[in-house]
């Protein structure tokens, strides 16, 4: 049987150097690349050597998601949640739901395009 893992997500965001920079600072990650995307746009592509987020935008992007489109949320693990919340709070945004739980702690967060992610840490 095959086994596997997420390699990466692809979201549309109106501003990915905004978004790239939150990433890293927030992870850890890095730029991997950045370049003209396929159908057109620019896409960075940020993370570490296994584990990457495509950001990709063109002029067309507008954001404004509704929660829970086009996605639930998209789940981030940090080793320590008290200053990845400081991070994103610094970053002009709000966290929510925060929650203690078997077996971690964890709280959730809109970007500035309406995308729902959750940052979670175990131990």
């Amino acid at each position: 049987m095959p086994r596997g893992q997420i390699e990466h997500a692809n979201l549309t965001v109106t501003d990915i150097d905004r978004s790239a920079a939150l990433f890293e600072r927030l992870l850890g990650w890095h730029e991997r690349w950045r370049g003209p995307a396929m159908l057109g746009g620019e896409t960075i592509h940020v993370g570490d050597e296994t584990t990457y987020l495509a950001l990709y935008t063109n002029p067309d992007a507008r954001g404004g998601y509704a929660k829970g489109v086009p996605l639930n949320h998209v789940g981030l693990l940090v080793d320590d949640l008290d200053a990845a919340e400081r991070i994103v709070i610094e970053a002009g945004l709000e966290p929510f739901s925060h929650a203690d739980y078997e077996p971690g702690r964890r709280f959730y967060f809109l970007d500035w395009d309406g995308i729902e992610f959750e940052v979670v840490s175990y131990g």
